[in-house]
Formats: C-alpha cells, structure tokens, sequence
C-alpha cells in the first residue's frame, strides 16, 4: 500500500511541476499530464508525433467535478455513464477549465469520470483533470499491457508509475460517445 501511495503523490508532484507520466487508467496504460498545463499537453503532443488537430481526452475522479469542466451537462450523460458496461469517454460543448490544446475548434473535448482506483487518486490529489492519451506513437497499435509500450515512449516521460506494471490481462480502450445540442447522440467508438 505504501508503493501505491508513493506512486500517487510522486507522479501528482511530476505533473504539478509541468512532467509528464506513464500510468495505469480504467482502460489502457496512458501519458498523462495536468490537462491544465498547455506547455505539458504540448509535450505529449510531441511525443506521440501526433497532430494538435487529433484530440486527448482527460480524466476526472468524480461526477461531482464534472460541472467545473461542463457548465451545461445534459441529463443524458449521467445516464450513460450508469448504463455503458465499460469505461465510456463522451465529448461534451462548451468545455473549459482545460488546456487550449485539448479543446477543439468548435468548443468540445473529451472527458472520461475513472472508475479505477489508482487514476482516480491520481486526480483526486491533483484537484483536476489528468490528460490520458493511449502510451503510443500516433499511428502504432495502442499497449494492451504495460510490457507492450515502447522504449521510446518510456522514455520521453518524466515519470513511469509502478503500480499495475505486472499486469499481462490485455486492456481495451474507452467507447466514445459526442452529446451535441438537442440531446444528439453520436456513437464515435463502440
């Protein structure tokens, strides 16, 4: 318990110091960061060779902080997020409170409520959102497991959280919703 502990606050210090991380989310392993702090978005940018016109989505601990984020949630996505049998990412209107880099042009961005322990500490002690990007160069298959993330992605972070690091059970990634205005709902990923 006490490595745990320790895996929180170190990778919360790295990320309130401008880093980046390598950690264990409710889906796939991810690079992370303040999702407040464009100067680190802008370096996972750079690290995965990803374009700035292909978004990241950020996690929160609870649904309690979703309004911070979202001044106008449609009652539609408490429901969703009760009812999706995986960890679901929806794309809400009129973000704010991120980076610039994570919102895109016409106001929206991604953003996932945690359900898992350790990137739900891992918000709560930083008091916001962490960004989570799949541990991979744009383009190349996402890490199922910690062991299938490349050299070069380690790295290039500031930190590499050791909790979950044994794990070989294969992860998958979030489904995608967009909620749009009028209650339109947009299925971007099963």
């Amino acid at each position: 318990m006490k490595e745990y502990i320790d895996d929180v606050k170190k990778a919360v210090e790295v990320m309130r110091a401008g880093g980046i991380i390598l950690y264990p989310t409710d889906t796939i392993w991810g690079i992370g960061c303040d999702a407040s702090n464009s100067a680190a978005v802008r370096r996972i940018f750079e690290l995965k060779q990803r374009s700035d016109s292909k978004s990241m989505l950020s996690l929160i601990d609870s649904d309690a902080k979703l309004g911070y984020y979202v001044p106008d949630i449609p009652d539609v996505a408490y429901d969703l997020m009760d009812l999706s049998e995986k960890p679901l990412t929806i794309i809400y209107d009129n973000v704010r409170h991120l980076a610039p880099e994570l919102i895109a042009d016409d106001g929206s961005a991604g953003i996932r409520v945690t359900r898992e322990d350790f990137s739900r500490d891992l918000c709560a002690r930083l008091g916001g959102a962490v960004v989570s990007t799949s541990a991979n160069i744009s383009g190349e298959p996402s890490p199922g497991n910690f062991s299938d993330i490349s050299d070069r992605i380690r790295a290039g972070v500031d930190y590499i959280v050791g909790y979950r690091q044994d794990e070989k059970s294969r992860a998958v990634a979030s489904s995608i919703i967009k909620l749009g205005s009028g209650g339109l709902v947009k299925v971007i990923r099963e």
